[in-house]
């Protein structure tokens, strides 16, 4: 097995990516609105990805955080909330906006699970500045660490008990940059003092079984190289000052914060101590550059692999009855 996600470029399987993700063995995929048409062709293609890789508890990633990132929606499937909505409602009624989170995550996880989906891409766990860029601010749970902090749990306990792995994100914390780290590379400032904000919500759900990090510079612990690629912010950061011992993958890794080829960027990655890379795009010549690069799966991280994997059941709750109660308690706040 690779320590590598990757993309697929459509609907269904070409013989290309069938022969070729047959032979390399990647850890798991990541699915997109272009992968996506309803849910017997989405059930399909899951189905494909278990039976190629001879795996049940196979990694099948989304984003699916609801507002703008959600690549599953009408008609086919309802659209969910985003983070602002919740932290709205905890400005009045803070039990309530927990017990909403928790309600939206669980039926985001039945949903998804019904159509084979094992991994969603949330929750994040970005504490929002003044200037923090639209890209994080719009869909991040609010400015308080830790009220973040309980959001977030909120949210992961609802996808577990849906029966999907969450994955918390962007670590350490994206709530400071000023630009979209998908076209810009953006460096932070800030001193370490002020950094333990950001650290909060993340060393909170330190036990969480999935991370992801940020394609992101912090003067502070390394001035050099972007926390994706930096053995500094991962080691002495997210191992260390937060203390999270889960799968740690990388934001795409395609993404312009960062330079270089993808099979550069990826051995990069795995070097700093990532366990696995995500690559979204489905572009074959990287994907087998990417490969070329990378050595087979560490037995460390094959562990936290299988942990997180097994840290979910099959899905319990009814639909219908947790979108009513969450928009109940939204509704508290019009």
């Amino acid at each position: 097995m690779k320590p590598v996600i990757f993309g697929l470029s459509g609907p269904v399987l070409t013989a290309d990516e069938r022969a070729f993700f047959a032979s390399v063995e990647p850890a798991g995929y990541i699915l997109f609105k272009r992968n996506i048409v309803d849910r017997p062709q989405l059930r399909a293609l899951t189905d494909s990805l278990r039976e190629l890789a001879g795996r049940d508890d196979l990694a099948i990633l989304i984003d699916q955080e609801g507002g703008r990132v959600a690549r599953m929606g009408p008609p086919e499937w309802p659209a969910f909330p985003a983070g602002p909505a919740f932290d709205a409602l905890y400005e009045m009624a803070p039990m309530s906006a927990i017990q909403a989170a928790r309600a939206n995550g669980q039926a985001l996880g039945l949903m998804l699970r019904e159509v084979g989906i094992t991994v969603d891409c949330a929750p994040l766990l970005d504490v929002v500045q003044a200037d923090t860029t639209e890209a994080i601010a719009c869909r991040a749970y609010g400015r308080e660490p830790m009220r973040v902090a309980a959001l977030g749990r909120a949210m992961l306990e609802g996808l577990a008990a849906g029966g999907v792995v969450g994955v918390v994100k962007h670590m350490p914390g994206h709530g400071r940059a000023l630009v979209d780290s998908h076209h810009l590379l953006p460096t932070v400032t800030a001193d370490a003092a002020a950094l333990d904000d950001d650290l909060a919500p993340f060393r909170s759900l330190a036990g969480a079984p999935m991370g992801m990090t940020s394609h992101i510079v912090f003067e502070a612990w390394d001035a050099a190289r972007p926390a994706t690629l930096s053995p500094v912010v991962i080691e002495r950061i997210i191992r260390g000052a937060i203390g999270f011992d889960g799968l740690l993958m990388t934001d795409d890794i395609d993404m312009k914060a960062l330079s270089g080829s993808a099979g550069e960027k990826a051995a990069g990655a795995i070097a700093a101590g990532c366990d696995l890379v995500l690559d979204c795009w489905a572009r074959m010549d990287e994907m087998v550059e990417i490969a070329g690069r990378l050595e087979p799966i560490g037995e460390a991280s094959r562990a936290r692999l299988d942990r997180a994997m097994a840290s979910v059941g099959a899905g319990e709750g009814e639909f219908d009855a947790l979108i009513a109660t969450r928009n109940a308690f939204l509704s508290l706040v019009g």
